[in-house]
């Protein structure tokens, strides 16, 4: 399996935005640290940079990395999700400032699907995470609802083993502050 992230390991190193089944939905991703793919992202959505882009990680030991404090509601709300849930924490740190929103706050989730754990773990740094749609359309269930336009601009295209299957539905989102409180912002 390691061939297999290979080629889109090298293109997120030399600042590449790849196409990949995500743990929800097809993506499209790159570096967290790096500001111009992001930027290309944007561009190859046609989103507005104010709209989040969530980041992926493959271990919850690597919250402490991307979160300057993680609430404490978090460790077991994010281990134990059975479904996708991306978690909205207070203040991140060590990625690219187009991933903070106006209060600083930065969306991650940890993976549990297998394959896009496997990327990320090889990857060893976190990734960006959005939907392979032009923006406002509807999000790829499969490699062949994914437009040609975005596939003709993202620069590597990461195809799963025929057997993996995505859930087909984007993640439910929770905002935790730092005193225990949330709320859940996608169901």
């Amino acid at each position: 399996m390691q061939n297999l992230y290979h080629d889109a390991i090298a293109s997120l190193k030399a600042g590449g935005v790849i196409l990949y089944p995500s743990d929800t939905i097809w993506g499209i991703g790159c570096d967290v640290r790096d500001d111009a793919a992001i930027e290309k992202i944007w561009q190859i959505k046609q989103r507005p940079a104010e709209k989040g882009l969530i980041v992926l990680i493959s271990k919850i030991e690597q919250l402490s990395e991307y979160v300057e404090e993680v609430p404490e509601i978090a460790w077991d709300l994010v281990e134990f999700a059975e479904d996708p849930l991306t978690v909205i924490y207070p203040k991140g740190k060590n990625v690219s400032k187009h991933l903070l929103a106006p209060d600083g706050s930065i969306a991650i989730r940890l993976l549990k699907d297998e394959f896009c754990k496997g990327l990320v773990y090889r990857y060893q740094r976190a990734i960006v995470s959005t939907s392979a749609n032009i923006s406002g359309g509807p999000s790829p269930k499969d490699f062949s609802s994914v437009a040609k336009e975005i596939k003709d601009q993202v620069d590597y295209i990461l195809q799963a083993p025929q057997a993996k299957q995505i859930s087909t539905k984007p993640s439910k989102i929770v905002k935790l502050g730092l005193g225990g409180e949330f709320s859940l912002i996608r169901s």
